[in-house]
């Protein structure tokens, strides 16, 4: 199972909120929704938000049993 966790405090670290993330950052409502809801999203997406957020992958995902 994938986790967002680390998402959500990474981006409050970095003081952005999810409201930047769709004004400024043109992030889709969806994908914000897909976050929230630990459903799949996609490796550009990842990539995107590495981008924004200045971070590794692993600072965005944990995969857990």
């Amino acid at each position: 199972m994938v986790s967002y966790a680390p998402l959500w405090n990474t981006m409050e670290q970095k003081g952005i909120t999810t409201y930047a993330l769709i004004k400024k950052h043109n992030i889709q409502s969806k994908t914000i929704y897909n976050l929230k809801h630990e459903k799949n999203i996609s490796t550009a997406t990842i990539e995107t938000l590495c981008d924004i957020l200045e971070c590794t992958p692993n600072d965005i995902i944990e995969f857990k049993k």
